[in-house]
């Protein structure tokens, strides 16, 4: 049943945002002369790296590393970017991994393939056995103004309480949190 309202949903939003979709790629390319994605290197299920694109919204020149580790990380985020990241448009490309199926609308995030506590924990508490996904149980509980130790400690209720009632409620609460604009520091 989470498939296919995965299924669903990804492809009534892909729909839905598809020209706005359009519009920002069309924009990144234009202003900054770039492609409009960034591939990111992520952690999946069973601990495998997938590839998860996101709209570009950091300069050329920022390191690899979670946003939250970059010492002044707003001096490497455009100002489109800063946009992107504020509204969650930046995220609209997963839309298509959870259409192939790579993704669920809602997961644990895929951590990056170079945050080995974060994997780590994931692992031993199983987490990593899910499928990552758009939002999550962490993200409507603090999104970036939380720590991995919490992190763990959400991702693991979610897997152990995973239903879609619950799925549900995430997805209701990303949506409230997106227009409220609340717990994004970066």
């Amino acid at each position: 049943m989470k498939r296919l309202i995965d299924l669903s949903f990804s492809l009534i939003l892909l729909i839905i945002f598809f020209p706005i979709i359009i519009l920002i790629s069309f924009m990144i390319i234009i202003i900054y002369q770039s492609n409009p994605l960034h591939l990111s290197k992520r952690i999946g299920v069973n601990s495998k790296i997938f590839l998860m694109p996101k709209f570009i919204t950091m300069k050329k020149n920022t390191p690899q590393i979670a946003t939250h580790l970059l010492k002044n990380s707003d001096k490497y985020v455009t100002k489109l970017g800063k946009f992107l990241r504020k509204t969650s448009l930046d995220e609209l490309p997963q839309l298509c991994l959870v259409l192939s199926g790579h993704m669920s609308l809602v997961g644990p995030r895929p951590a990056l393939y170079n945050q080995h506590y974060l994997i780590k924990k994931r692992k031993k508490y199983q987490i990593d056995k899910i499928k990552p996904g758009i939002t999550g149980y962490a993200q409507v509980n603090g999104r970036d103004n939380i720590s991995l130790k919490n992190k763990i400690k959400l991702d693991n209720y979610y897997s152990k309480n995973m239903s879609l009632k619950l799925d549900f409620k995430i997805m209701l609460i990303t949506i409230i949190k997106i227009f409220t604009i609340k717990n994004i520091s970066h």
